[in-house]
């Protein structure tokens, strides 16, 4: 399976014609995925992209950072990078509540998460590569989860899994690798910023 992801990467960086790459960070609500684009934003940009908060949904559209160049090793890779709402099978006003948001604003939130999660699905078509993050603090292997990854693959788009807040204590990334053995795993925590470097590096050998 890694053999085939490299020669889909090889495939569809290496044609000349194609000047746009678009990168998609994918993954359940919370999971880190505004942390990590507002990460990666500001190393190279000097500006965030994203809001980040506890509360759940918070992307509630496709947020886009054009022409983001990542170097490592010497060589670099020009994209347009796009931090996705997190994907739900459901979506509840009471995740809303729960955190002190007044019903009305919480049933308007719950249906713009919606739209945002349908959004987020038909972008597959326009994306050429994928960043899945998972909460390495959580038991990966949920239908959600299974969803994305299984998603991805039907449509033979590159997935790079990142294994997110390996800074807590409880984090095990190794379950991320367990439950998803057919794809290549890194592990950061993009809110400190630990091994970013390696993510840019792995970004930067697939798509250059």
């Amino acid at each position: 399976m890694i053999k085939r992801l490299r020669e889909l990467l090889n495939s569809l960086f290496s044609d000349s014609e194609k000047d746009d790459l678009s990168i998609g960070i994918y993954g359940p609500p919370n999971a880190g995925k505004s942390t990590l684009a507002n990460q990666i934003s500001l190393d190279i940009t000097g500006e965030e992209m994203s809001n980040v908060s506890e509360v759940p949904h918070e992307t509630r559209i496709v947020e886009k950072k054009e022409k983001v160049e990542i170097e490592a090793d010497g060589q670099s890779v020009e994209m347009n990078l796009l931090d996705m709402p997190g994907i739900s099978t459901n979506v509840d006003f009471k995740d809303f509540t729960e955190h002190g948001i007044e019903e009305d604003d919480a049933k308007g939130r719950a249906k713009e998460a919606t739209k945002g999660i349908v959004e987020a699905i038909k972008y597959l078509d326009n994306v050429d590569a994928c960043l899945v993050i998972f909460d390495a603090t959580e038991d990966p292997y949920t239908q959600v989860n299974v969803t994305i990854i299984g998603n991805l693959e039907a449509k033979d788009i590159p997935i790079l899994v990142v294994a997110n807040k390996i800074d807590l204590e409880e984090a095990d990334a190794q379950r991320v690798r367990d439950a998803f053995p057919q794809h290549p795993v890194i592990e950061i925590s993009a809110k400190e910023g630990n091994n970013i470097d390696k993510l840019y590096e792995e970004i930067v050998e697939r798509l250059s």
